[in-house]
C-alpha cells in the first residue's frame, strides 16, 4: 500500500493547494491601538452565502489509512486546529476523479489557519499527537449539503499517511 510521509508546513510546498496563516503569533503590518494590535486581513475567501462555523471533532486513529476524499467546486474551505497540530491531505484539484498519487501531507500548527482552494481534494483533519482533534471548519453556510463531493477509493488508491 501506498505510504504518504507528512511535512513541514511550508508557503512553497502549500501554495498549489491554498494558503495559510499563524493566528497566534500573526506578524506584519498591524492596526494599533492604546491596548491592541490587529492585523487585518490575513487570509481572504470569496463567497456569495453566509459564513459558517463548525466544529470537528476527529479521534486518533491506530493507522491513518486514507480511503476517501471531498473537494467543493465553488469554494475554499478553512480549517483551523485548536487544541492540537494537525496532518491535513491534499490533492490537486482533477476533474471530479481524485487523484491519490498525488496526494501530499502537511503537518499543520495549532492555531494557523489554513485556506484549501476550491476544487482540492482533501477530508478531514487527523490529529498529530492528541487522542482528539478540536478543530474549526470554516465553509459558506450547508455547503457539506450542496457542494460537496466525496470519493471513496478503489484499494488500490488507498493510502497510509505515516509521521
Amino acid at each position: 500500500m501506498k505510504t504518504v510521509k507528512v511535512q513541514p508546513l511550508s508557503k512553497e510546498a502549500f501554495s498549489p493547494f491554498g494558503s495559510y496563516y499563524d493566528m497566534e503569533k500573526p506578524e506584519g503590518y498591524a492596526l494599533c491601538g492604546e491596548l491592541h494590535r490587529f492585523f487585518p486581513d490575513r487570509v481572504t475567501t470569496y463567497t456569495q452565502a453566509p459564513m459558517a462555523f463548525s466544529p470537528i471533532l476527529v479521534k486518533k486513529p491506530a493507522q491513518m489509512l486514507i480511503t476517501q476524499a471531498e473537494y467543493h467546486t465553488t469554494t475554499a474551505e478553512l480549517i483551523l486546529p485548536l487544541n492540537d497540530d494537525m496532518i491535513l491531505h491534499v490533492a490537486p484539484p482533477s476533474a471530479g476523479k481524485p487523484l491519490p498519487e498525488y496526494t501530499k501531507a502537511f503537518l499543520v500548527p495549532k492555531h494557523t489557519l489554513v485556506k484549501m482552494n476550491a476544487c482540492v481534494w482533501h477530508l478531514a483533519p487527523l490529529p498529530a499527537t492528541a487522542d482528539e482533534l478540536s478543530a474549526m471548519i470554516i465553509l459558506p453556510e450547508c455547503t457539506y449539503m450542496n457542494d460537496c463531493t466525496v470519493v471513496d477509493f478503489k484499494e488500490d488508491e488507498m493510502f497510509v499517511i505515516e509521521k
